[in-house]
């Protein structure tokens, strides 16, 4: 019996490949004779580089980039190996500017910039890269890529004529934007955009109303930074030549990373689902069709797994090759019953009440659990046909 995991992380807890380790394991405690095959997965946020190279895509390079609060870390890049003239790199957000990388207790998206994403993709141009997909999930930042933009040469003023740097509380004071001194390359670079949301850049479903509290911003602060970003939204329109009836402000996906998705666009990117992407690198599709069950996995599921989310687009996969596939999660959320119809079963790890805290330190214990019990209930149904 053949069994593909393609999970996403569990987030907090377990990378990717850590859950598809897990998850084989317990198979093959309970089917010795299973062949067990693993693609770390990603929808373009945390994970999604390690995904690539974990399917021999390429090779891990590291950069110094400019951090959260201005302070330089050292990030990373897959660079793919050349099956054409052009060389291809895969960045994400989450580990330049990610959320993950800002103290719980200090997180405040006012004062978050993008512009190390920005010095990622300078680096790029500089060793000639000129293909890129960039995953944009978990992002700490809320500045409508005006850090990015700003690495790349653009510059925004108040309106006392002061050059800002580029973050959130400068969306706040921006007046004008002079493009003459941007990085021209970066208009001959193809750039996808790989994410996992929808969202508009402004207004109630939009980058700060949703996205906002969740990276620390005040109450107080979600519609003067609202407003603000449709200022600057329209200027960067104005500035790049854009009519108001190809606006960008309300497009699906420009909302995405704090407005990273709206930015990128603006300067010729394109924005594709990012699990869709991800499963395109690592060579998802055919996997599916050469296994009998497919195990998919993120750490909480709800109704919200269905707009995007990883677990979603591989069981469509499994759907259009005939293939049963099983869902295991960390827990379920409201509304779970709807992911009932997408999968042979719906499993959550979380065996009794217990804290989140007890629950992350015991992951791995409770995966390998939840995934014994699963196979258990597969190797029966084989042995009573």
């Amino acid at each position: 019996m053949k069994f593909l995991i393609a999970s996403d992380s569990f987030k907090g807890s377990l990378t990717s490949l850590q859950v598809g380790n897990i998850m084989s394991q317990a198979i093959v405690e309970e089917i010795p004779d299973a062949q067990v095959r693993i693609i770390p997965m990603a929808d373009g946020g945390e994970g999604t580089i390690d995904a690539v190279i974990g399917a021999g895509r390429g090779d891990l390079i590291p950069v110094s980039v400019t951090g959260p609060h201005g302070s330089k870390v050292i990030s990373h890049y897959g660079k793919l190996h050349a099956h054409g003239a052009q060389p291809e790199a895969v960045v994400e957000i989450a580990n330049i500017c990610g959320l993950t990388m800002v103290d719980e207790g200090h997180r405040d998206p006012l004062m978050v910039s993008s512009r190390g994403l920005g010095d990622m993709l300078v680096a790029l141009l500089d060793q000639g890269i000129r293909h890129v997909v960039a995953g944009l999930g978990g992002s700490a930042c809320n500045d409508g890529g005006m850090g990015m933009l700003a690495a790349l040469g653009v510059q925004f003023y108040d309106e006392l004529g002061h050059e800002l740097s580029g973050s959130a509380a400068d969306l706040l004071r921006v007046a004008s934007v002079d493009w003459s001194r941007m990085d021209r390359r970066i208009m001959d670079t193809e750039l996808i955009i790989a994410s996992d949301v929808t969202n508009p850049l402004v207004g109630p479903s939009g980058a700060t109303h949703v996205f906002g509290p969740q990276k620390g911003l005040l109450p107080e602060m979600i519609e003067p930074l609202d407003q603000a970003m449709v200022r600057y939204g329209r200027l960067l329109e104005v500035g790049n030549g854009r009519d108001s009836d190809q606006s960008l402000l309300l497009s699906p996906g420009s909302g995405a990373a704090g407005g990273l998705g709206f930015a990128l666009q603006i300067i010729g990117g394109r924005i594709v689902p990012g699990a869709e992407k991800v499963a395109e690198l690592t060579g998802l599709k055919n996997a599916v069709r050469e296994s009998d069950w497919v195990l998919t996995g993120e750490g909480r599921s709800d109704y919200q797994t269905l707009c995007g989310k990883l677990p979603s687009y591989v069981s469509t996969l499994a759907a259009e090759s005939g293939k049963p596939a099983v869902l295991i999660s960390g827990s379920h959320g409201e509304g779970v019953e709807s992911l009932y119809a997408h999968f042979a079963g719906c499993f959550a790890t979380v065996n009794k009440p217990a804290t989140l805290a007890h629950c992350m330190q015991e992951a791995e214990n409770l995966l390998r659990q939840c995934t014994r019990n699963v196979a258990r209930l597969i190797d029966a149904s084989r042995k009573f046909r």
